[in-house]
């Protein structure tokens, strides 16, 4: 799905790219070529498109029960710019983020996230996506390895002999061994991002290891987590436990302070 927004903002910003020297939230160094505000219009035409090409849920409860956790984590987190969360009616338990700040949350993901705050671990994630830049990363990943293959292709491809193992095994190694690692580092961020702005939300923290207990229960089969671009779900939960004793603390201080999230599943 997010694929064709990758290799659309990949060509058309060619031509306005710029190195920039970026921090994470996690103050882990950032590797960003493309401009936010361009990024951003393509992750609005992307999101639109996709509103036409998928089933929108129409019902009014769940669609009020989205937005209303989605609300509490941006206000309590204090998340400036224009936000717009989308309920997508498949049974599939997926949510995606683009730049620009769009949320997609599939009805399956609903389903199983048992309760609000699992469904904020959720949400959370896909914002920290947003709020951590993680589609101008991407994008300039991909972008800077393409290039990469493209110019030492070309020098291969000039040699007498040209070497079509070595041409393809090129590609493989760098889609292994630089994008989704890459991406993995992504998730693993965006878990732990989630987890602070659920906890500073007065969601209990405690309930993203339920959420993900629940993904792996459901899970029949699971991709290799080398060749993933997600990391495994027990990778997650002890990440997000190590992270938990923080996460504890900003939690029972939001609730002193009067952060009690009134969201109700339907």
């Amino acid at each position: 799905m997010l694929k064709r927004f990758f290799q659309a903002a990949s060509i058309s910003c060619i031509l306005s790219l710029t190195v920039a020297c970026a921090t994470s939230p996690t103050g882990r160094s950032q590797f960003t070529l493309f401009n936010e505000q361009q990024l951003a219009q393509m992750g609005s035409t992307s999101f639109e498109q996709l509103k036409q090409e998928e089933k929108v849920l129409k019902h009014a409860s769940t669609r009020n029960y989205v937005q209303c956790i989605t609300n509490q984590l941006l206000r309590a987190n204090n998340i400036q710019g224009s936000w717009e969360v989308e309920v997508f009616d498949s049974p599939t338990p997926n949510a995606f983020a683009l730049p620009g700040g769009k949320i997609g949350v599939y009805k399956g993901m609903i389903d199983l996230a048992e309760t609000p705050d699992q469904l904020a671990a959720v949400i959370g994630h896909e914002i920290a996506h947003v709020v951590a830049k993680h589609g101008n990363e991407r994008v300039s990943a991909d972008f800077a390895t393409q290039m990469g293959v493209a110019v030492l292709s070309g020098i291969l491809a000039n040699r007498d002999k040209p070497n079509d193992q070595l041409l393809a095994a090129l590609g493989i190694g760098t889609q292994v061994g630089i994008l989704l690692p890459f991406s993995r580092q992504h998730e693993t961020e965006a878990d732990l991002i989630g987890l602070d702005l659920m906890a500073r939300a007065g969601f209990d923290p405690r309930q993203s290891i339920n959420l993900w207990q629940n993904m792996a229960a459901k899970a029949s089969t699971a991709p290799i987590e080398f060749l993933s671009t997600h990391p495994g779900p027990n990778n997650r939960i002890r990440t997000l436990e190590n992270a938990m004793p923080s996460a504890m603390q900003a939690y029972e201080q939001a609730i002193r302070s009067g952060q009690r999230p009134n969201c109700k599943k339907p």
